[in-house]
């Protein structure tokens, strides 16, 4: 199939000043977002992504989880197309770059497939998938799950967040329930490109990050119940401390990791204890565990000692101990025809670049099991991510981005 020559690039000011545009929407407190899942500022940047998708001529689609995919004709259009995309939704205190490079990178590709007059023979669709980050409703890529039917679609609008508000109702308010059954998309393929979230390529000088797998991942809910009492008159013997227990179980939860080294990893950064008042000692505590490896089986041993070692723990203390797995996915092996069109890419504009691994969940994961699927990826500064300082430098973002143009208008068969 033809190739973009090495001279055909992305206009990487346009994208930046776009990256910039969107982070208007759902500003952080510290320079980053706040533009969690279904709520109003989520609204206001899908409707921006939308207007700019219709002035690059695109077509939208929505499904019943929110889902946008917005199309370019092909020449074929009877062709399965090539997904390109990620999400636009953030953490609590994310940043500006998670997720939306990825969405945006896949605008970049149809704008200038429009200035150059590039025609390719299969459509390209670019994809804003609906609650990646799982923060505000558990699990984390909520559709892209629907999607690859991994999750029912019922269960998903069930999902309740801290406030015990409906994803489903949620979706409904904010107006972007569409009428679209979920999955069935013919895909010749997906990209994703995406920025490291750690600290490898940047300590290393490579421009661009092969993902050639994903870490596997597990949350499980803990909640530990004990009594609540009042911290002065109760005497210490005689106390059921949830927060106690839960510090406890945290410290387990970090022997496990550690003693699965250099690759796996655990902690728990959600976290509610109740009442969450000065001079009560905590009835309850709920956090969620995060154990991370590239290894099945080491995960599988991670979540099993989590359950044996912190029952142990309560029941040594008179607190009671409940486990539910919440969110994962089973360590992942990218499409090896789809890594290698990233490679060519790279290979192709002469950037530095290596495999890896990825340590974070993506929608690109829960796709991989529906249609051939690749990552790229760009460094970040100090590898820091979801955190509001989170950032990258507009290069970085141009050649992720081009790498990305490349590796999707490649596949999707330039018209000559």
């Amino acid at each position: 199939m033809p190739a973009p020559g090495e001279n055909l690039k992305i206009n990487g000011e346009r994208l930046w000043d776009s990256l910039m545009e969107m982070a208007k929407i759902g500003p952080g407190v510290a320079g980053g977002n706040n533009r969690q899942t279904l709520t109003d500022a989520d609204a206001e940047g899908r409707a921006l992504f939308a207007r700019w998708c219709e002035e690059a001529g695109l077509t939208m689609g929505v499904d019943r989880m929110g889902t946008m995919f917005a199309r370019r004709e092909g020449t074929e259009p009877d062709l399965p197309p090539v997904y390109v995309g990620s999400h636009l939704d953030t953490q609590p205190t994310g940043g500006k770059y998670d997720g939306v490079l990825g969405v945006l990178g896949g605008l970049e590709i149809i704008r200038t497939l429009n200035d150059l007059g590039i025609r390719t023979r299969h459509p390209i669709v670019v994809v804003n998938w609906t609650n990646e980050e799982g923060t505000r409703f558990a699990p984390a890529m909520l559709a892209s799950g629907v999607f690859a039917g991994v999750h029912d679609l019922e269960w998903a609008y069930d999902r309740v967040d801290a406030e015990g508000k409906r994803f489903g109702d949620e979706l409904e308010r904010i107006g972007w329930k569409g009428d679209e059954p979920v999955g069935g998309r013919p895909m010749k393929a997906f990209f994703e490109l995406h920025i490291e979230q750690g600290p490898i390529l940047e300590a290393e000088g490579k421009d661009i990050g092969v993902v050639t797998h994903g870490q596997g991942l597990s949350w499980t809910e803990v909640t530990v119940t004990g009594k609540e009492a009042h911290t002065g008159s109760t005497p210490m013997p005689m106390r059921r401390n949830a927060g106690l227990g839960m510090a406890r179980i945290l410290e387990l939860v970090d022997e496990i990791a550690w003693s699965h080294k250099p690759h796996a990893v655990g902690a728990a950064g959600h976290i509610d204890v109740y009442p969450n008042s000065r001079n009560v000692i905590p009835g309850k505590a709920v956090f969620t565990v995060d154990f991370r490896s590239p290894e099945l089986e080491v995960i599988e041993d991670m979540e099993r000692r989590l359950r044996e070692g912190a029952k142990k723990i309560c029941d040594e203390m008179g607190l009671e101990v409940a486990f539910e797995k919440v969110g994962g996915f089973d360590p992942v092996k990218f499409d090896e025809g789809c890594v290698a069109a990233v490679r060519r890419a790279a290979e192709r504009l002469g950037y530095s670049h290596r495999d890896i691994i990825s340590g974070a969940g993506h929608d690109a994961c829960w796709i991989n099991r529906v249609a051939p699927t690749a990552m790229v990826m760009c460094p970040c500064v100090d590898g820091l991510s979801h955190n509001e300082a989170e950032e990258i430098y507009p290069e970085w973002a141009e050649k992720g981005a081009n790498v990305l143009f490349h590796a999707v208008v490649e596949t999707a068969e330039i018209v000559e």
